[in-house]
């Protein structure tokens, strides 16, 4: 492939992902609007229940927020029943404290991402298991830039 067709198949990717970030971006916005939360709420949400447990200061600093911001968010998802706060104890610390996603609760937010589950699971029947590989190696890799320039932002 000549450079200036590269050039072109790369701005058409970094196209895409901007499209598929807006969308997503607008998705997460309906969902949260349906359960009472704020976008970054649902967000730090998605954090907790998939690394979590873990610390206040771990979720900020995997959100990119400031630990300030994150006790506001972490008071209105535990006031929401969304999330709990425990003592952590396997910290040094004992006032350590780690933060949780409630189980019960992931299910409300499952019926409203079901329609973009069953879609998301026909377009990947479309492709073979060597070209999902690519992508979600392509995607994975894209995370993890992201990630990076995120804490570069942040100062992490």
């Amino acid at each position: 492939m000549s450079s200036g067709a590269h050039r072109r198949s790369t701005v058409a990717v970094k196209d895409a992902l901007r499209e598929l970030r807006n969308q997503l971006a607008l998705l997460n916005h309906q969902v949260s609007a349906r359960v009472a939360l704020k976008d970054v709420d649902l967000e730090c949400l998605e954090l907790i229940a998939r690394h979590g447990p873990l610390s206040p200061s771990a979720v900020a600093r995997r959100a990119g927020l400031h630990p300030a911001t994150m006790t506001g968010i972490l008071d209105r998802l535990q006031k929401g029943g969304w999330i709990v706060r425990e003592r952590d104890p396997e910290a040094a610390d004992r006032r350590s404290v780690a933060v949780r996603a409630v189980p019960g609760r992931t299910g409300e937010l499952f019926r409203l991402y079901a329609g973009m589950n069953t879609a998301m699971d026909e377009l990947c029947a479309g492709y073979s298991e060597d070209e999902l590989a690519l992508i979600a190696g392509f995607l994975r890799r894209a995370t993890a830039a992201g990630q990076a320039e995120t804490a570069a932002l942040t100062g992490g």
